[in-house]
C-alpha cells in the first residue's frame, strides 16, 4: 500500500455517509469505491452493481464460503460483504479505495491492511439522526426505533477510528473528508516513493 490507500468510512444508519461518499467520489477522480455485496433489497434509486451487488442469501453464503470477502457482517436484517477481488483490483491500479462498512468490518480490514485509514461520521444529535431516518420515508416506526438502538451501539465504537467528523453541515463534513484524504497522500513515506527522482536530485 505504498502507492495506493484504503480509506474506511463508517457511521450509524442515517448519519449521511453514503451521500458524503458520493459527493467525495465526484470531486476526487483518484478515488474509487469498492462495491459491496448485500442480501437486502434495493432502496428507491439504488442501482445493482453501482450502489451494491444485490444478491440472494444463497449466493452470498456461497461467496463467503469460497473466501471471496475480506469481511462480512449482518446488519439490520441484511448481510454485507466486501469483495476481496474488487478491492485488490483497484489497489493494483494504484488508485485509492474507499469502503462504506460498519465498525466490525472496519476492525477486520484494519487487521489485514495496517495502513488503512478509518473515518467515523457522527450525526450532530440523536434527534437529527431520527429525523433523517424518518425523512427517508421507507421504514416503519418500529424499524426506525430498532435502527436508533443499533446506532447508539455503533457510535460507542467511535474511539476505535483514526478520524471523526460530525455531519452537521454537509459541506464542512465533505471538506473534512477531503482534507483527511489529501493529508494521507502527502505523508512523507508516500512522497519519498512517488517523487524519488526529484528528491534524489534535491538532496
Amino acid at each position: 500500500m505504498s502507492q495506493a490507500h484504503l480509506f474506511i468510512i463508517a457511521a450509524a444508519s442515517g448519519a449521511g455517509k453514503t451521500t458524503l461518499v458520493k459527493a467525495l467520489l465526484n470531486k476526487d477522480k483518484d478515488l474509487q469505491a469498492s462495491v459491496s455485496h448485500t442480501t437486502r433489497k434495493p432502496r428507491p434509486g439504488e442501482v445493482d452493481g453501482v450502489d451494491y451487488h444485490f444478491v440472494d442469501e444463497s449466493t452470498f453464503l456461497d461467496l463467503k464460503k469460497k473466501g471471496e470477502f475480506l469481511e462480512s457482517a449482518e446488519c439490520h436484517g441484511g448481510m454485507y460483504g466486501t469483495s476481496k477481488k474488487s478491492v485488490q483490483t483497484i489497489l493494483d491500479q494504484k488508485k485509492d479505495v474507499i469502503l462504506e462498512i460498519d465498525w466490525q468490518g472496519a476492525q477486520a480490514l484494519k487487521a489485514q491492511f495496517k495502513e488503512a485509514v478509518s473515518i467515523f461520521v457522527l450525526p450532530p444529535s440523536v434527534e437529527t439522526l431520527a429525523e433523517r431516518l424518518n425523512n427517508r420515508g421507507h421504514d416503519s416506526d418500529e424499524t426506525i426505533a430498532k435502527r436508533l438502538a443499533v446506532a447508539r451501539e455503533e457510535m460507542s465504537h467511535v474511539d476505535e477510528f483514526d478520524y471523526v467528523t460530525i455531519n452537521d453541515d454537509f459541506e464542512v463534513a465533505l471538506h473534512d473528508l477531503m482534507a483527511i484524504i489529501r493529508s494521507t497522500r502527502l505523508m512523507c513515506h508516500i512522497q519519498l516513493t512517488r517523487h524519488s527522482h526529484l528528491i534524489k536530485n534535491l538532496t
